[in-house]
């Protein structure tokens, strides 16, 4: 037994840690009937999505072989816990691409397809579980199923998404995308309000492929922020930054993010990043991952940890949602300096629990002050309930039941995929009774 964590450091429970190496032990590993167990890989989902308290966990990382690339059509097939950086360090040179990604590469594709992750252009290519072409999925019970998008697609939908719950994810094969380089053409626009951003998501997606914008979620007036947006560029023969890798080396005794330092760098970062603005090549590590350049990042919010709520509403609710939402967020003074705002395309997920569906998302985080900051999220549950949105359970560690059951509306189709061997933390606080 050993403590595992989160991404969020809000526990640090007893886990007996199981790990998963050798593909030809992995059923005799997972399928010994000694009580519930969860996949987990990296750990860097938030909440308890990837954690089961004093049950067991099978560690995928060890599961971190390519088994064969096919260089003509991009087709990639791969263990489950290979990560999405080695993906992108194997393909690149080679004129391949994740077609989605996420704000970090440091993820599993195991975890990618169990939370179906999406990027910065959902607009253009949905979310990873729209490039999946086959996953094998081990049941506790032994059974091996393989599923795909044209093979047992009911079961496909499930897993995709499915938080882990239908079985172990051992392998998947996935579709790349073709890429000139490691580079983009990126420009930064800073915008005043809310009106202005959305202005700017709109006329970007017909020509841009990737859009995002940081929000200064406390500024007084609310809504400005940095509108970025992105396509891959061929800039021939070019030397790929060396960026130095920091880290957060010690936990400080209180969160760094608070009230006295969150306005005062909010505030300079805004100028510093307005002062930058305009057209620029960036290699796609710098565009796609800043936050993985400083290690460790999450110590920063202190020994209680932190919080990220992300919610999506639909667009018609967008702006009046997203500013009753910053309304409380200033009220609060508890706001975020790692505050994302963007916009989702008019398309279905693939998977019956995915997160994405036509609309804007804002992602904050928040450190973890108890009560007051469980009193802040019931408003902002009340703001995405109102506006028939849902949160994002790989963010998720505390979202009501009623608030996931409303957000989720195939919940009740994908209970009957889920393998009595499998359960998390999540599982046990939203699904079981």
């Amino acid at each position: 037994m050993k403590p595992v964590s989160s991404w969020g450091r809000l526990s640090a429970d007893l886990h007996h840690a199981v790990v998963l190496s050798d593909a030809l032990k992995v059923k005799d590993q997972v399928c010994v009937g000694a009580g519930q167990g969860a996949a987990h890989g990296m750990g860097r989902s938030y909440g308890d999505v990837c954690l089961n308290p004093g049950g067991t966990l099978w560690i995928t990382t060890g599961l971190d072989r390519f088994s064969a690339f096919d260089e003509s059509t991009g087709r990639l097939v791969c263990e489950a816990g290979v990560l999405l950086r080695d993906i992108q360090r194997l393909a690149i040179p080679r004129g391949w691409m994740l077609p989605v990604t996420p704000g970090t590469q440091l993820i599993t594709v195991g975890g990618a397809i169990a939370n179906d992750v999406h990027g910065k252009n959902h607009h253009v290519r949905g979310s990873f579980g729209d490039h999946v072409r086959e996953i094998t999925l081990l049941r506790t019970d032994g059974e091996i199923i393989q599923c795909g998008p044209h093979k047992k697609v009911d079961w496909f939908a499930a897993t995709v998404g499915g938080l882990g719950l239908t079985g172990v994810i051992t392998q998947a094969e996935i579709q790349l995308r073709r890429v000139s380089g490691p580079w983009l053409d990126v420009e930064t626009i800073p915008y005043a309000d809310l009106d202005a951003f959305f202005q700017l998501a709109d006329e970007s997606e017909a020509g841009w492929e990737h859009t995002v914008s940081w929000i200064d979620c406390i500024a007084r007036g609310g809504g400005r922020g940095l509108f970025m947006r992105g396509n891959s560029i061929d800039v021939g023969d070019r030397q790929a930054p060396r960026g130095r890798k920091l880290a957060m080396p010690f936990v400080p005794p209180v969160s760094i993010v608070n009230r006295l330092t969150l306005r005062p760098f909010n505030t300079a970062y805004y100028l510093l990043k307005k002062s930058q603005a305009g057209r620029s090549v960036v290699h796609y590590a710098s565009f796609f991952y800043p936050l993985d350049n400083l290690l460790q990042w999450n110590r920063m919010y202190g020994p209680k940890g932190f919080f990220q709520y992300q919610s999506v509403v639909p667009r018609e609710f967008g702006k009046d949602a997203v500013q009753a939402m910053l309304k409380e967020i200033t009220r609060s003074g508890d706001g975020s300096f790692l505050a994302v705002l963007k916009t989702f395309g008019d398309r279905q997920a693939v998977g019956m629990l995915s997160f994405p569906q036509p609309g804007v998302t804002l992602a904050l985080d928040f450190p973890n002050y108890g009560v007051r900051t469980h009193k802040l999220f019931a408003r902002l549950d009340a703001i995405v309930r109102e506006a028939k949105g849902r949160i994002y359970m790989a963010k998720d560690a505390r979202m009501p039941r009623e608030l996931f059951e409303a957000g989720y509306p195939r919940l009740t189709e994908f209970i009957k995929y889920r393998d009595p061997g499998i359960a998390s933390g999540l599982s046990r606080r939203l699904m079981e009774s």
